[in-house]
């Protein structure tokens, strides 16, 4: 068995704050990588106390969240950016039997998600796909649908839990951190997140063994929607191929396949 496992940053425990945190100039934005990293470790612990054969870690976070030269010895890292083109890239996430999700938040505008956002925490407003909100969440999940991949496994704050609990009924989940706002949370130490997370990894590679979650599929065609929080990001969203103006601040995609719009 072969498990992708997709990171973010602002759903680690002891990450609480965008400017301090998250941001690539934070003041403990090393130190942040570093939980990063420790946490993706515990789950690759897991997944191959479950027998996974090979791991693949994707670094999410956009300006990078994995120290690399501490990262378990049995991963291997797709990182960089720009990320490579999808022809490239796709093929590759689809040789894999599994997904999971690691330092994962909640969707933009939730109150009590710990640094809720959606893709820019600067720019974007909010996604629809199809009339839904979605999230980060959504759109891993509906990508790896696309290819043939189910969820199996998240951590994240307990917003995170809940909301692709929401989605993919029967997945495991691990709250490191108890969202209270945007930019307030309470934390499970380090040790403790750690050691829940290795525990939900094994147990979601055993369960999906025993039990097989399916790939999350919605059903097409379908049309995404972005809100900016300005009008200079929706001019230069405009300027790609297939991309319509609803208003000021508003852009539409459409495709007949999830991969034609979910991460454009």
């Amino acid at each position: 068995m072969k498990v992708v496992i997709m990171t973010d940053l602002e759903g680690v425990a002891g990450v609480v704050s965008f400017e301090a945190d998250s941001y690539s100039n934070a003041k403990y934005y090393e130190a942040a990588k570093k939980l990063l990293t420790a946490e993706v470790n515990a789950a690759v612990n897991g997944v191959l106390a479950a027998g996974v054969e090979e791991v693949l870690v994707i670094d999410g976070h956009g300006p990078g969240g994995i120290c690399f030269e501490e990262l378990h010895q049995a991963a291997r890292l797709l990182h960089g950016r720009p990320l490579a083109p999808a022809s490239v890239r796709d093929p590759i996430i689809a040789g894999y039997d599994a997904a999971m999700m690691i330092g994962q938040h909640a969707m933009a505008g939730l109150a009590t998600g710990n640094l809720a956002h959606t893709q820019s925490s600067l720019t974007i407003d909010y996604y629809k796909l199809n009339g839904e909100f979605i999230g980060e969440i959504a759109q891993f999940a509906l990508y790896c649908g696309g290819l043939g991949l189910p969820l199996i496994f998240l951590s994240g704050d307990d917003a995170a839990c809940r909301e692709v609990e929401a989605l993919i009924p029967g997945i495991t989940t691990v709250a490191v951190q108890q969202g209270l706002s945007r930019n307030s949370a309470i934390s499970l130490s380090a040790v403790e997140s750690r050691r829940r997370i290795c525990a939900g990894a094994q147990r979601a590679v055993e369960q999906h063994i025993e039990h097989p979650l399916t790939p999350l599929v919605w059903k097409g065609p379908y049309v995404l929607e972005k809100r900016f929080f300005h009008t200079d990001d929706a001019d230069r969203a405009i300027s790609q191929p297939g991309v319509e103006r609803v208003d000021g601040q508003t852009v539409r995609l459409t495709g007949e396949t999830i991969l034609d719009v979910i991460f454009r």
